[in-house]
């Protein structure tokens, strides 16, 4: 085994593979090819749709309110998650091996940012949703420079979390130390990075169960006195919905991979960590694919949005290609404004100019 004081920053990342014994790589070519063709597929709907959340936001008025623009906010993290998950794909299997440091550093790194960008929006958005549920209203009352204050919170937070491990916290100079499924981060900070993950679930289940069981109870007592008017009441709980949605699939995509770097992190030999890793990665892009969905699926106005945005997408392909009809050059006869004669008009005008000779 290498001392445990050297530092082994300009060697490969095969080094690293074998030193946490993934002496081989079972991805075959047509395996790597297929996951590639079917991951490209998921990452494009990925960034389409969560732009289209983002486009519906900022096009729609109706949507201008602290709520939605946290929203889109958790939109542009899911965004972030595709590109990240694309570079991912094209840097597997033998070509990770191939990596250096640096570059298994930004692939990481982009994976983890966009982890904390939603785990920290959904927990601001958790916290608005409170103060908007207690006070009984629709939405709150954060003013724009406050959301976007905590917009920037939320990405300078997470930037730091997923650059954490290039600023030290790994085990480049502690080879005993590496993780097997990342193999240049300490085990360490696997539990770190765990359990502070699993820590903050629990904190917003039970933030969304507070604000649930208040508003049953709250609806309770004010339908006998408001009759029907309460179904305007009804949007916090429909709001609320969606947003719990939201954080359940979160929570069942991303629970058994945070568990599994727990074990890794506890160096458990009988876990078999490496068996899970495929499946664990595919219900983490599964997480970003259903988000839109859900969004359009609980809240009609943000699909009656999307169709609009579609339409408008497709008219102005339409008049795009009117356009370029139009832009094509005139003949010379239809510059001069006359039209080109056909065979039996000038036939006829031969005839007719012949017999005018005669007459003459």
């Amino acid at each position: 085994m290498a001392s445990q004081n050297k530092c082994y920053h300009d060697e490969p990342m095969s080094f690293f593979y074998s030193n946490s014994n993934q002496t081989k790589d079972d991805w075959n070519s047509t395996q790597l090819i297929l996951v590639q063709v079917v991951g490209s597929l998921f990452c494009c709907f990925i960034l389409v749709s969560n732009a289209m959340v983002i486009a519906a936001i900022i096009t729609n008025k109706r949507f201008h309110y602290p709520f939605y623009y946290l929203l889109a906010n958790l939109a542009a993290s899911d965004f972030l998650a595709g590109i990240a998950y694309i570079y991912l794909m094209f840097n597997t299997g033998t070509v990770s091996r191939k990596l250096t440091v640096r570059g298994y550093f930004i692939r990481q790194g982009l994976l983890d940012t966009s982890l904390s960008a939603s785990l920290a929006n959904l927990l601001v958005i958790a916290l608005e949703r409170y103060i908007s549920v207690m006070n009984w209203k629709v939405h709150s009352n954060l003013t724009k420079r406050r959301v976007t204050l905590l917009i920037v919170l939320v990405w300078a937070i997470s930037i730091f979390m997923g650059t954490v491990p290039s600023l030290g916290w790994n085990c480049i100079c502690n080879l005993q130390d590496c993780s097997q499924l990342a193999p240049i981060f300490s085990r360490s900070y696997l539990i770190f990075w765990s359990v502070s993950n699993l820590v903050l679930f629990l904190v917003m289940v039970s933030i969304y169960l507070r604000i649930y069981t208040y508003v049953k109870r709250k609806t309770a007592v004010l339908s006998p006195h408001t009759s029907g008017s309460i179904n305007r009441k009804r949007t916090p709980i429909k709001l609320i919905k969606t947003v719990m949605t939201v954080l359940g699939a979160f929570v069942i995509c991303w629970t058994p991979g945070l568990v599994v770097l727990l074990l890794d992190g506890l160096h458990c030999q009988q876990c078999e960590v490496m068996l899970f890793k495929r499946w664990l990665l595919l219900l983490a892009v599964l997480n970003s694919v259903m988000n839109p969905v859900i969004y359009s699926y609980k809240d009609d106005e943000m699909w009656t949005t999307f169709k609009n945005l579609l339409r408008c997408v497709g008219n102005g392909t339409r008049r795009q290609r009117s356009s370029k009809a139009n832009a094509r050059p005139l003949s010379s006869a239809q510059e001069t404004g006359t039209t080109p004669q056909t065979s039996e008009e000038k036939e006829t005008t031969k005839g007719s100019d012949a017999q005018g000779m005669l007459k003459a």
